[in-house]
Order: structure tokens, then sequence, then C-alpha cells
């Protein structure tokens, strides 16, 4: 357990590191996609760093199990962060839950996101190039563009998604696609889509 920790502060300070060109940072939903699919997207799109916000890093599909996905990872030459921890979007904050269902405006107040938000920027102003991982293959059904996108957006940081198709699109299309295009993209507050208990025990996304 402590060399896993290590490995993981070890790759978060190397992700905080580098050049002085901004970096690149995109999202990803694995869904039912087969392996090879999966690494293949991430290797087009020359993603040096995966990280996962899986607020639990399980799987019904073994190979996106965090013990498996680091080393499977590893031999595609991408490094494995976890940041479920910060940037999940199922907290264990109860307050964070109204009706069941995930708030993620309150979400977005909570330290830990903010401090999970700064390490995002912090890799992207070492030039590196990030992807953030889920399990929901439709950025559009994902905290990945309701949360983190748009909590990104209003510090001037703009988050791509590679759809299921493995095209990027860019926030404001995936935001489109949630209001219908008739949503602001700032000021526009979303929830999950499930209602859920605190900290459900089935994959998180």
């Amino acid at each position: 357990m402590a060399s896993r920790m290590y490995e993981s502060t070890r790759t978060i300070s190397a992700m905080s590191s580098g050049s002085s060109t901004a970096g690149v940072l995109t999202s990803i939903g694995y869904g039912d996609r087969p392996w090879e699919e999966f690494v293949s997207k991430l290797r087009r799109h020359s993603v040096k760093y995966l990280v996962d916000v899986r607020t639990k890093p399980r799987s019904r599909q073994p190979e996106f199990n965090a013990e498996t996905l680091r080393p499977l990872l590893a031999k595609a030459g991408i490094g494995y962060v976890f940041m479920g921890d910060s940037l999940g979007g199922k907290p264990d904050d109860p307050a964070c839950y109204v009706d069941g269902k995930v708030d993620y405006a309150r979400c977005e107040q909570l330290p830990s996101f903010q401090s999970g938000l700064e390490r995002l920027q912090a890799a992207i102003a070492g030039g590196h190039r990030v992807a953030l991982m889920c399990s929901e293959l439709d950025p559009e059904r994902c905290h990945r563009s309701k949360l983190i996108g748009q909590a990104l957006a209003k510090q001037g940081v703009q988050l791509t998604h590679i759809d299921r198709d493995g095209e990027c699109v860019s926030q404001n299309v995936v935001i489109g696609r949630i209001t219908g295009g008739q949503g602001a993209l700032f000021g526009q507050s979303f929830t999950s889509i499930g209602r859920y208990e605190t900290q459900p025990s089935r994959e998180m996304t």
C-alpha cells in the first residue's frame, strides 16, 4: 500500500512539472469498449497521463480495475493517477446529495474538489497531455462534463471529450447536447442522472 501511494504521488509530481508549453486536457469513458480499442484511442490523442475520476476505481470489466489498469497503461507508455477521491462524481459528503441525486454545484464547493482542479491546471501548465477517465461512455451523461468540465470552464480552461466514436468534441458541444442548445455554459447547474445513497457500493461514475 505504501509503495502504491508513493507511486501515485510520484506520478502526480511528474504531471505538475515539465515545460511551460500549455498541455492538453481531455476526457474519455470506457463503457463497453474492449481494452485494445480504449488504449488505441488514448494513443491516437497522444495521451501521456490517465487520471481516473471514478469515486471507486472498480469495474465489472477486470482490465479497468485500478490494480490491473495501472500496469496495462504502463505497458502502453501511459501514466496512471487516481483522483476519484477529489474529483469523483459521488463524494461521501451527504450535503452533496439532494433527493438522492448528486448536486454538482455543491460538489464544486468542496475543498478537496478545488484542490483536484488545481492539480489538473498544474498538469496543463506543465505541458502534459492528460485524459480524465470514468466509466460512462457518453460525456453528456457523466460528471466529467457536468461537474469537472463546467468548473474548469469557469476558470477559463476548456476540457474536450473523446466521444464514443473516438472523435474530440468541445465542452460547449457536450453541454449543448444536455440542454438542447438552450442552456448557457456559465451559471448552468446539473445533477446526476440517477438517484443514489451516499457512497453506493456498485460501480461508480
